[in-house]
């Protein structure tokens, strides 16, 4: 069993390691022009970690068990946000149309 402080001496090295891996960087490139490639990659992380995030929950294996309507309510409702974010690019309208949709499509 650990002790506390070794516990805590864990803890503030992992926030250290953590800390480092997130600031070090954006202190070294802050203020630097970085290539159009390198910008529009970057620019791109945080649409991939909310792509995951949101395919985490739309892909779950207990809603295969659940019959096609446990599969086809999350999947039609994320496929009509996809296209209001295509029209309007508005997040708070995704956001309605995508509770709103699934709300109906749970009822039916």
């Amino acid at each position: 069993m650990m002790s506390t402080a070794q516990i805590m001496l864990m803890w503030a090295a992992l926030l250290a390691v953590m800390l480092a891996c997130r600031c070090i960087p954006l202190v070294m490139l802050q203020g630097r022009v970085l290539p159009p490639r390198v910008e529009r990659t970057v620019g791109s992380i945080p649409v991939a970690a909310f792509t995951a995030l949101v395919a985490n929950d739309l892909i779950q294996p207990d809603t295969w068990g659940q019959g096609p309507r446990g599969v086809l309510v999350p999947l039609v409702s994320a496929g009509i946000v996809l296209l209001v974010a295509r029209k309007t690019g508005s997040l708070i309208w995704c956001a309605v149309v995508g509770m709103g949709v699934y709300a109906l499509a749970s009822l039916l």
